[in-house]
């Protein structure tokens, strides 16, 4: 073995920082099990600012070992460090071996407690329960050495009380993968939200209107506290393929006089990742510097020609480029509106899509970049 590699081995992660702890401070403490090589607190570029984490280089394997096991939830300048063997190769971790993850979690349990209630399973190589300045959040993550271990810990904590709470607990999974997951669930959805049908529609009638395509599991118009119809609600058909026809036949068509907007229902989670993944497009633009942004927008009223489509996108910001798309000089049905810059596109998509422009409600998504 090199002298790099038995460095990089004696190696320790020193996560939880307070901000005003220092490289001294740092020294101090570990160089009471052995002799430290370096010791760096990893800070903002710009403004030198601790990001709460740092390295700790021991001479010895030994005296990193004796320093996890020994100093792990420490407190200095008042909070608890949280000590991992350093692990600088990304792949390894972040390929979810050994990983598990736990949510609903009690908001008492801290990093100690939770390194102590998962220790019983194996060698644990990371503990972390995901806060913010509130405190927890709910939900933490537990590393272990090995594959084995992580099984070993859901099959026996899945489902337990911990605290005054019953956790999940589950193999992590990359976002790579949840992504694919909800990706799946959208192909393949059998709830169907519809809105803008005024205050006079019921249960009862829009399980009329909707039970043509198929067998309603559950028909639901949401009310206010008085009863009163918010213009919205949920119909849940027994397939996929009825609700899809559903959207495909009652988009844009008139209930009660009413045009409507009518799409698969969405989670909460489901909802977030997709407005994840806009943002993500907004940061890959921006990297690229890309100027501006272009929406694609569908369901267009065939009255709608260039001038009315910016007339009405015009109030989010400056448009570079409008065109309905036409064959024989009868519009498609759909077009682009394009932007000076990716906040205006991302605006006007929040506040129109759904909207009703003449008779139909635009289903609006980010096109390729021009």
């Amino acid at each position: 073995m090199n002298v790099e590699a038995k460095y990089r081995m004696a190696s320790l992660y020193v996560g939880d920082l307070h901000v005003d702890v220092t490289e001294d401070l740092l020294f101090k403490k570990f160089s009471t099990v052995g002799p430290v090589l370096s010791i760096r607190i990893c800070r903002d570029l710009a403004t030198r600012r601790s990001l709460g984490y740092a390295y700790v280089n021991f001479l010895q394997l030994a005296d990193a070992q004796k320093a996890l096991d020994t100093m792990n939830f420490d407190l200095i300048e008042g909070k608890a460090i949280r000590l991992m063997w350093s692990q600088r190769d990304a792949h390894l971790r972040k390929s979810g071996i050994g990983n598990v993850f736990i949510k609903n979690l009690d908001k008492a349990i801290d990093n100690r407690a939770l390194h102590e209630h998962f220790s019983a399973f194996g060698k644990i190589l990371s503990a972390k329960v995901m806060s913010d300045d509130q405190g927890s959040k709910g939900f933490a993550f537990v590393h272990f050495q090995s594959q084995g271990a992580a099984d070993r810990a859901i099959e026996e904590m899945n489902g337990l009380l911990l605290g005054g709470c019953r956790v999940f607990v589950g193999r992590f999974k990359s976002r790579k993968e949840r992504e694919a997951e909800l990706r799946l669930k959208a192909s393949e959805f059998t709830n169907v939200y519809i809105k803008n049908f005024g205050d006079d529609v019921d249960d009862e009638r829009l399980r009329e209107v909707f039970s043509q395509y198929g067998k309603t599991l559950s028909v639901k118009v949401m009310t206010d506290a008085e009863g009163k119809s918010k213009g919205f609600g949920f119909v849940s058909f027994d397939t996929h393929e009825e609700a899809k026809k559903a959207v495909e036949d009652m988009n844009g068509k008139d209930i009660n006089g009413q045009p409507v907007f009518v799409c698969r229902a969405q989670k909460k989670v489901e909802r977030q990742a997709e407005l994840k993944q806009i943002f993500e497009q907004l940061r890959k633009a921006r990297l690229h510097g890309c100027q501006g942004l272009k929406l694609y927008i569908k369901n267009l009223d065939d009255t709608i020609d260039d001038e009315k489509l910016r007339k009405e996108f015009s109030p989010f910001g400056c448009i570079s480029r409008v065109k309905v798309m036409r064959e024989e000089g009868h519009s498609k049905g759909f077009g682009v509106v394009c932007f000076s810059s990716p906040e205006e596109a991302m605006k006007a998509l929040t506040h129109m899509n759904g909207r009703i422009v003449g008779s139909k409600a635009l289903n609006i998504a980010l096109a390729q970049r021009h």
